[in-house]
């Protein structure tokens, strides 16, 4: 392992004393290919058999969608999960309280929301130190992140907080890359792009390619892509993850400092302890989770509004819905009547490819 992280250090040094140009761009791309398969060495472990992942870490899974808290010991995350869950989290104002992952559950419209509060992150987590890689392996397995970050303490700790995760894989409020990267038998490295590429060129793409020997594939980019984008997408273990920023201990800053706060994006200033914008961080999670809900309609009688089925925005068809109850439904499904926006008129008959939208109301009709 210690040989795994000298030789990180050292294509880290000599990626810091590069200069970034044209000419310098091959060597870079290198560098950066091999800097993301030693990480991926690190989070690997090299035995089948080991300790197991550690107490505390083995998290079920529940309810509709699962949060995870992240950040530095001590920014308040466990009087936050506190507050919010109901749960009890130790609290006190020493560093490392939390040592495990503490799970809580909330119900927001109708949706049940797991939180996680993960024990503080420190610096080189990545790189294996502390219970770091735990806990950015479980936080990969998160449909949403939330960076609690100190108000009073710099914001510093936000981009070493985003590079720890970035190191793991997780990319935080990114789109997957807009390329395609096909393997094939012979031919050799064939890279095409439909804009004017910057960044990358063909030798590029082959230097990299062959530093994961390949050296047949079809390359085809759709918008001006970086090395590092390459590198994400022929890895393909990457987590596109959306993030929050809670600023907690807002009670200790002044007006003007909060009115800077303010202006970035995905920031939500909060105080835990006086519970100030709980409301609004909740409406923000909601916001970025983009759950759909829908209701169901038993024959003949009034439509549920108080336990919806909640579907992911990506997968919101009739049939996900109907998997969603029960996998056997879709064997007797002959139609659904749907109510709602995704609805043309009121009820439209549809089969089950129709894409629901939120608030919804589905009736289905089985075989006889």
């Amino acid at each position: 392992m210690s040989t795994v992280m000298q030789k990180i250090k050292d294509i880290e040094d000599e990626m810091a004393k590069t200069q970034k140009n044209k000419a310098t761009a091959h060597h870079l791309g290198l560098l950066k290919a091999k800097l993301a398969k030693l990480r991926r060495e690190l989070l690997e472990p090299t035995t089948k058999g080991g300790g197991g992942a550690g107490e505390g870490f083995d998290v079920t899974k529940s309810g509709d969608a699962r949060v995870g808290l992240v950040g530095f010991p001590s920014v308040g995350k466990s009087t936050l999960l506190n507050k919010l869950t109901g749960t009890f989290s130790e609290v006190a104002s020493y560093e490392f309280t939390t040592l495990t992952c503490i799970p809580g559950v909330i119900t927001y419209r109708g949706a049940r929301i797991q939180l996680l509060d993960l024990p503080g992150i420190i610096e080189g987590a990545k790189d294996g130190k502390g219970r770091g890689r735990q806990v950015i392996s479980t936080a990969r397995t998160c449909n949403c992140i939330l960076i609690v970050l100190d108000a009073i303490k710099p914001i510093t700790h936000k981009r070493l907080i985003e590079k720890e995760l970035e190191g793991f894989g997780i990319r935080l409020n990114k789109e997957p890359p807009n390329m395609t990267f096909r393997k094939k038998e012979k031919g050799g490295i064939n890279f095409t792009s439909t804009v004017a590429n910057t960044n990358l060129d063909l030798d590029t793409v082959k230097a990299i390619c062959s530093e994961y020997k390949i050296h047949n594939a079809d390359v085809s980019l759709r918008f001006d892509a970086t090395a590092d984008d390459l590198i994400d997408v022929i890895e393909g273990s990457r987590k596109y993850i959306p993030c929050i920023y809670a600023v907690n201990k807002i009670d200790q800053i002044s007006l003007e400092e909060l009115e800077i706060l303010d202006k970035l994006p995905h920031y939500s200033p909060v105080s835990a302890h006086l519970e100030w914008n709980l409301d609004g961080l909740l409406d923000k999670i909601w916001e970025y989770l983009n759950l759909t809900r829908i209701y169901t309609k038993p024959k003949g009688l009034n439509p549920d509004y108080e336990d919806p089925v909640i579907l992911s925005s990506r997968r919101k068809t009739v049939e996900d819905f109907c998997c969603r109850i029960h996998k056997d439904m879709l064997k007797q499904f002959k139609y659904a009547l749907v109510w709602g926006s995704s609805a043309k008129h009121k009820p439209q008959r549809v089969g089950k490819e129709h894409e629901l939208e939120d608030e919804d109301v589905v009736q289905i009709i089985k075989k006889v």
